[in-house]
């Protein structure tokens, strides 16, 4: 599979969690070409602010794979990281980070704080940025405006 059909995994859980009333995030998780977790936003369903889509997928890959080191995997999501999720990737040792909309705001790779370009940041995966990023930023653009 091709980095865009991991990219369009991701964004059958983010309209997943779109349909739930959480704003529209998709995680995919893989490791030798295949999926090993997968993930929507559920911090409303859960009641939990930590409940973001990266974070649910990391516990679910790591839970499968019995191991809470994530090197050979790679990570694909529908928005630019968080401060929290690029903490989160960094402590899993992902390999690479795949994700699809920039976030101006909230993101900590290429906007905000820049984590990984932070000297305390113990690892740094490889980053592709704007995979998907049309169908991302589309689906949020309508998500926040059926809100208002």
């Amino acid at each position: 599979m091709t980095a865009q059909s991991f990219m369009d995994l991701a964004l059958k859980q983010a309209r997943k969690a779109a349909d739930g009333g959480e704003v529209p995030i998709g995680c995919v998780i893989t490791r030798d070409g295949l999926v090993v977790a997968e993930a929507g936003n559920r911090t409303l369903a859960d009641r939990d602010p930590t409940a973001h889509a990266e974070i649910l997928a990391i516990r679910e890959a790591a839970s499968k794979l019995g191991s809470e080191r994530l090197t050979d995997c790679d990570l694909y999501v529908t928005l630019e990281p968080c401060p929290m999720c690029a903490a989160a990737i960094s402590f899993a040792r992902i390999r690479r980070l795949y994700y699809g909309a920039l976030d101006p705001k909230g993101g900590a790779v290429d906007s905000g704080v820049r984590f990984f370009a932070s000297p305390t940041c113990h690892h740094v995966p490889d980053v592709y940025s704007g995979v998907g990023e049309t169908q991302s930023a589309d689906m949020l653009r309508d998500f926040f405006k059926a809100c208002r």
